[in-house]
This record gives C-alpha cells, sequence and structure tokens, in this order.
C-alpha cells in the first residue's frame, strides 16, 4: 500500500515536472546539462531527459513487482535525483537563455560580451605590468615585465581582431 502511494507521488511528480517544462521541451542546448552518470542520455534536450526519468520510474515499478528490493531502492533513489536535478535546471532555465543551439545573434552577442570581458581583463593586467615595471629597480625584472607586456599586447590584438570579426557576423545578422 505504501509503495503504491509512493509510486503515485513520483508519477505525479514526473507529470508536473513534464507541465513545468513543456515550453523548453524541444530546446536544444550547446551541451548536456547533466552528469552521465545522472542521465545516461547524450541529448541536449529535456524532453529527452524527462522520458529517461520515466523509463526509471517504470524500471521501478516493475522491480517493485518482482520485490526486488536492492533495484527498488537504487532505482528510486537515482530517480529523486534526477527529478531534483530536473527540477532546478526547470527554474535556472531562464538563467541560461545564451545557451541556445539555434544559430541567431543572441549567440554571438554573448561572444562579443565574453570577448570584452576578456579585452577589459587584458587591459587591466597590462596596466598593472606597466605599473610594476615603472616601480621595478632591476634590470632582470624590467626584462621579465617587458616580455609580458609585450605578449599581453599580442592577446590583446588578438582579442581585438575577434571583437572586430564578431561585430562583422552581427552585423551581417541583423541586416
Amino acid at each position: 500500500m505504501k509503495t503504491a502511494l509512493l509510486l503515485e507521488t513520483l508519477q505525479n511528480q514526473l507529470i508536473r515536472l513534464r507541465a513545468d517544462a513543456a515550453p523548453l521541451m524541444q530546446h536544444a542546448t550547446l551541451k548536456p546539462r547533466f552528469d552521465r552518470q545522472l542521465f545516461r542520455t547524450r541529448s541536449t534536450r529535456m524532453k529527452d531527459y524527462l522520458d529517461e526519468a520515466q523509463t526509471h520510474l517504470d524500471e521501478l515499478r516493475h522491480a517493485v513487482e518482482q520485490e526486488q528490493r536492492e533495484q527498488v531502492a537504487w532505482l528510486a533513489e537515482h530517480l529523486v535525483e534526477q527529478m531534483t536535478a530536473l527540477q532546478r535546471e526547470i527554474v535556472a532555465w531562464p538563467l541560461r537563455a545564451w545557451d541556445s543551439a539555434s544559430p541567431g545573434t543572441r549567440k554571438w552577442q554573448q561572444k562579443r560580451l565574453e570577448h570584452q570581458d576578456f579585452e577589459r581583463r587584458l587591459i587591466e593586467m597590462k596596466r598593472s605590468r606597466e605599473q610594476r615595471l615603472a616601480a621595478t629597480e632591476t634590470l632582470q625584472e624590467q626584462q621579465q615585465l617587458m616580455r609580458e607586456i609585450t605578449a599581453l599586447e599580442e592577446r590583446l590584438r588578438r582579442c581585438r581582431n575577434a571583437l572586430e570579426e564578431i561585430e562583422r557576423v552581427i552585423e551581417r545578422l541583423t541586416r
């Protein structure tokens, strides 16, 4: 009796998860969202994760019918972990709007933001090395800092070139 109630509760929770995830069902992400030990599927679609959880629930029902206690315990625990992870992902999904497999401008705008952040950090690193260079007295330290500044200038140049290319792509996509 208790087991039947627990199975029904799990099924109801899975139905609720499926309803909560309805807008995301076919949305594919750039990378899988879950650890391979939690979900076997290699898909990046929410629907496939929910389908796997449903399969585990069906396996749990079968193990209960066959009175396989160890299998029941493992499947129940694993299913609860899957459902908890799915719930967290559904709640966090709006925060991951940039992680879209669609080739739209959002992806390129995200790349632009990332590269602008890289550029800002490189400028800060270069400024820091230049300040240290001004305060350094030994020739060896000055030479080391000059090499670092030169390397940072090269990285900054490459970053700016990438930013220009990203801007061109965004411009083409928004025409």
